[in-house]
């Protein structure tokens, strides 16, 4: 027989009580909302609150548990909304509180719960705070990380961190002081060793959750802390060591202390509010800390993400994952795409290739015990968009990091293309070289269209809306960005070899040096032409591009007119509309999937049913390419190889993301496919 999916009949044969139970979180299936790219109310091109409300019964009927909202705050958008200005109101580009609070009761009426994201590693340039640190206000600047420059005349940065979107992590003011910036210069770091930081906090926090959001997704939630004494790293290409190495400023034992004390305000709520770390850390066990549990309920698995497709590789970041995680009674947490990385159909080969194996991958993922996250779009089976223009990216570290740059023989010779390295994040597959130049950063972006390029001599704003001083104080001091150093380029990865992500904190394939002289002395001083460290590649565009749902041409139903970002014209018969009702499309196979996840007994959480292994699942003897595991009444079978591989039916097929024959003794597995079994 050929089958793929007999979901809706097991459906009503079956009920998993996990999903009614007071720990939500443990099986919950999230579905993360970019929401500038998922829906568009008013027709100014950029997704919004209202626009996210009129589409919250796609997300019912597709399955999920509950859904999470990128940031939706005050805030002049250097990058995406993850510099804030302001925590307790909405921008008026994405509606306003009122939207917000709609928004949280439409989906508690569709039994949707709403995740927030909280950035509490740093501020936007624009917060009151640091605009009153720039004014020179007394104590202002004791809530970020202010150092004084070393040299005789603190010329030099006070260290040699590298940011993550590439060049040093410092930024010096007019009065020669200079302040830390792991991302963008627009995003100054907060001293979380100082009490109003805390307390900010704790109130920023009770704001959402008396507002009657369900957690927060905690960005950066690794960060918070720095190293005493903020020593060197001594060495270059920085963002390759990120959840590889310790780092002093990244993972230290001080950010358990601040999520310790944030459970205990979770749990002072009803109804079960949840905290999920993004936090890299350079070993599962590390990572296990995050949710101990007295700590946060989830934190991002970020190395099954990072997985190639390889079953040796997959088993080994499952059992790892799992084996961490249950030692300290959490659940593990699974996620193959989000809105800092390329889209798996990509990372997997795209075309019919990346498709079927992102099809697959989907429901591995999605039958591992623990918890899943979906990002908008790969429910459709989105490919990144790899050729979008120059001119449309919104990415900082696109602006930052295409300067004019000394040519890469004047430092060290480029390595010759290859497979990444392990833990090294590769560049984006089919992305163009990256241009020698940059426009100027004088030229302006259309209206309404992003963030405008970062300039050589510090954060750029939108008119009047600088860090000024308070009325009367007088002119807010100018920012000076240090000159960078420049390495060697980046391997190239061979296409569909493996996942190849690229992530918003994560490892990076760069190199480089530390920072060199200050901007003017020496030469190096012309900051278009002066060296730099490499960080993101600023590509992240690529998967952030608004999802369609319906029509012929774009914007397909995302908005009344146009989009932020082009979307390509392939992908009328990718959207919601041309897929619903299709049995072979990859949204009724995604519908078909969370409908029996959360319909059978052995899916979901570990404790769903009883199981000699208590993290509920069991390996078994299986072909060379192909994994074989069982959970209670139900197996899973994953074959990875370009060919079809014939075993023992190990159940009644029940879901198949490729036709799948068997005569109910043997099987043949389709190349690159998994299938689900009951029995």
């Amino acid at each position: 027989m050929t089958h793929e999916s007999t979901a809706v009949g097991l459906a009503s044969a079956y009920s998993n009580a996990t999903t009614a139970s007071g720990d939500w979180w443990r099986d919950a299936v999230i579905y993360q909302v970019y929401v500038r790219s998922f829906a568009d109310s008013d027709g100014d091109g950029i997704g919004d609150l209202r626009g996210v409300r009129s589409r919250l019964p796609h997300l019912a009927r597709l399955g999920v548990d509950a859904v999470w909202l990128t940031p939706f705050y005050v805030s002049p958008q250097a990058d995406g909304g993850y510099d804030v200005a302001d925590y307790r109101a909405v921008d008026p580009l994405f509606g306003d509180l009122a939207d917000a609070d709609e928004l949280v009761r439409a989906a508690h009426e569709l039994g949707l719960r709403v995740i927030v994201d909280v950035v509490p590693n740093h501020t936007s340039e624009q917060h009151p705070w640091f605009r009153a640190a720039l004014a020179g206000e007394p104590g202002a600047r004791e809530r970020y990380l202010f150092r004084r420059g070393r040299g005789a005349d603190g010329s030099l940065p006070p260290n040699d961190w590298e940011s993550i979107f590439g060049g040093p992590a410092w930024t010096r003011v007019a009065d020669g002081e200079w302040y830390l910036h792991l991302f963008a210069p627009e995003q100054p770091d907060l001293d979380w060793t100082h009490p109003e930081v805390t307390a900010e906090f704790d109130s920023v926090l009770r704001f959402w959750l008396d507002l009657g959001v369900d957690g927060f997704r905690i960005d950066v939630a690794h960060g918070m802390v720095k190293a005493d004494g903020l020593p060197d790293i001594g060495r270059g290409a920085q963002a390759t060591l990120i959840g590889t190495e310790p780092l002093p400023f990244f993972d230290q034992d001080g950010v358990h202390e601040i999520h310790r004390a944030w459970r205990r305000l979770l749990d002072s709520y009803e109804g079960a509010r949840i905290g999920v770390a993004e936090a890299w850390a350079p070993s599962s066990e590390r990572l296990a800390l995050y949710v101990r549990p007295d700590e946060l309920h989830q934190a991002f698995n970020f190395r099954f993400l990072n997985c190639p497709w390889d079953p040796g590789a997959m088993r080994t970041v499952i059992d790892e994952s799992l084996s961490a995680t249950t030692a300290v009674g959490a659940p593990t947490t699974w996620v193959l795409s989000n809105h800092d990385v390329v889209r798996h159909v990509t990372r997997y080969g795209g075309g019919a290739q990346g498709l079927a194996r992102a099809r697959a991958a989907a429901m591995l993922m999605l039958s591992l015990p623990g918890s899943a996250y979906l990002y908008q779009g790969e429910e459709l089976g989105l490919p990144e968009v790899a050729d979008l223009p120059p001119e449309s990216r919104q990415d900082p570290a696109f602006r930052r990091g295409r300067r004019q740059q000394i040519p890469v023989s004047a430092v060290d010779p480029a390595p010759g293309p290859g497979p990444a390295a392990p833990g090294i994040i590769a560049p984006r597959p089919g992305e163009p070289t990256p241009p020698q130049s940059a426009p100027s950063p004088h030229s302006q972006p259309e209206s309404g269209a992003g963030p405008q390029p970062h300039a050589c001599c510090g954060p750029q704003t939108r008119a009047g809306a600088g860090p000024e001083a308070e009325p009367g104080a007088g002119p807010a001091p100018e920012p000076c960005t240090a000159p960078e150093a420049h390495g060697p380029t980046r391997p190239q990865a061979e296409t569909g070899t493996g996942a190849q992500p690229q992530a918003c904190c994560g490892p990076e394939a760069v190199t480089g040096a530390g920072p060199e002289a200050e901007m003017g002395g020496g030469a190096g001083g012309d900051p278009l032409t002066a060296p730099e460290a490499d960080g993101q590649d600023g590509l992240r565009d690529g998967c952030r591009v608004p999802i369609p749902w319906a029509g012929a041409e774009p914007p397909y139903g995302f908005g009344p007119v146009g989009s932020w970002l082009p979307q390509p014209p392939e992908w009328a018969g990718l959207s919601v509309a041309a897929q619903t009702g299709d049995p072979h499309s990859t949204l009724e196979l995604y519908r078909a999937a969370l409908e029996l996840r959360r319909a059978m007994p052995g899916l979901g959480a570990p404790e769903a049913g009883p199981s000699p292994d208590p993290r509920g699942m069991r390996w078994l003897p299986s072909p060379d390419g192909v994994l074989l595991f069982t959970r209670p009444g139900f197996a899973c079978t994953l074959n990875t190889r370009p060919e079809p591989v014939e075993l023992p039916a190990p159940g009644r097929p029940v879901l198949s993301s490729a036709p799948v024959q068997t005569d109910g003794r043997t099987v043949r597995l389709p190349p690159d496919s998994c299938t689900w079994w009951a029995f």
